[in-house]
């Protein structure tokens, strides 16, 4: 071997990729390799995804689009007009206010939304306000970009609601966005209408957008619509609105998502959006195009599916009443650990060892969350559900 090869090193790799964090539920499934089965079949709590198969007439749909040459080629950069006028029209009629095609971008799921509006907001070196706990690939995503994620603390005791006068004190100079997650991933909680409208005024009052993820708002238990912001005439000046079709249609791997902003945002969006995506997959537009409206009555089955998965869940802990239910609401439930148990991480671990249970340990989503599990009963059906309290039991 010549001496030159033998001599090589890696060459230096990003400083960003080095800091940011590596993907979490690869890791929380790894500790269950070693599981013997003991506790029965193991249960998988980590990964929101539905516990349901898509509309078969969404999949037809899937598979023709997919067959067709039409969608073969690249599409336009902001997505396909059919689906952007059919999640603008969905959007008015939820939120009662106009939301036009024109303000809607579809991107390559809901993730690279959230990263292409920060490259549109912010620089490297500035800073974003995420409640804590937060998403974790949203402060993955803002690490990438070299953007310090300002933490939010949010307490058990609001169930996990942000205070808008605790987040007005946390904004330094640098801060360029407030993030909200509503459903929230991962303590499920559902922010009122007046704490989002709380959170608007503070941002137009500081000159901020506010970055307002819904991914999981098919779920919310209510008819009403989340919030006003909409009906608002001035919120295309800084509210931008982000969206997963995944959850609600259960196409996670098609990755659609979207991004609902104002025509400045759109105009500098679309420079990131040809860079990072060029296009959003086409074949999955086409046919949710068609789903939106479509298969409204079969979101609504499902939506009241999870309310009775939600409620089971309640019901169940029951049977292991050391464990509190701190926060609960669209996809998960944020548990509070016992007192006399390791803290999560350790206790996440052995869940997943011991009993076949593979939860997420609270340090993943942030500072502060040492006492606390995140479980993603959605994927569950009841009769699983109804086993998860022995499990966690077993431990203390």
């Amino acid at each position: 071997m010549p001496d030159d090869i033998s001599r090589a090193v890696l060459p230096p790799l990003s400083a960003t990729i080095e800091r940011t964090d590596a993907p979490p539920i690869p890791a929380a499934r790894s500790w269950a390799a070693s599981y013997q089965g003991e506790a029965g079949p193991a249960i998988d709590l980590t990964q929101a995804v539905p516990g349901y198969p898509p509309h078969p007439e969404l999949l037809a749909r899937l598979a023709a689009a997919a067959g067709d040459g039409t969608y073969a080629g690249y599409g336009p950069i902001l997505g396909e007009p059919a689906l952007r006028e059919a999640l603008a029209a969905d959007i008015a009629a939820r939120y009662r206010a106009p939301v036009g095609a024109e303000d809607v971008a579809i991107t390559a799921g809901c993730n690279l939304a959230f990263a292409m509006v920060m490259e549109a907001i912010t620089a490297p070196g500035e800073a974003v306000l995420l409640p804590a706990p937060w998403y974790f690939n949203h402060r993955m995503a803002l690490t990438l970009r070299g953007v310090a994620a300002v933490p939010l603390p949010c307490r058990a005791g609001d169930r996990f609601v942000p205070d808008v006068q605790r987040a007005e004190a946390a904004l330094t100079p640098d801060v360029r966005a407030i993030v909200l997650v509503t459903p929230n991933n991962p303590t499920g909680a559902v922010y009122p209408p007046e704490t989002i409208a709380a959170f608007a005024a503070l941002a137009r009052r500081r000159g901020l957008f506010l970055v307002l993820d819904e991914t999981y708002r098919d779920f919310l238990a209510q008819d009403d619509a989340p919030h006003d912001l909409f009906a608002d005439p001035s919120w295309r000046q800084g509210v931008v609105h982000l969206y997963s079709f995944a959850k609600a249609y259960c196409v996670a791997g098609h990755r659609v998502g979207a991004v609902v902003a104002g025509p400045a945002l759109l105009a500098r969006l679309i420079k990131a959006a040809d860079t990072l995506q060029i296009c959003p997959p086409r074949s999955p537009q086409v046919a949710l195009a068609w789903g939106v409206a479509g298969l409204r009555a079969w979101r609504e089955a499902n939506r009241t599916l999870m309310a009775r998965r939600a409620a089971a869940f309640r019901a169940a802990m029951a049977g292991a009443p050391a464990w509190r239910i701190d926060a609960l609401g669209g996809y998960f439930a944020y548990l509070r650990i016992p007192d006399g148990l390791p803290d999560a991480v350790a206790v996440a671990e052995r869940l997943a060892v011991a009993q076949g249970l593979l939860v997420l340990p609270g340090p993943f989503f942030g500072p502060g969350q040492e006492r606390h599990l995140r479980l993603a009963f959605a994927n569950a059906d009841e009769a699983r559900i109804a086993a998860v309290p022995a499990r966690l039991a077993a431990l203390a």
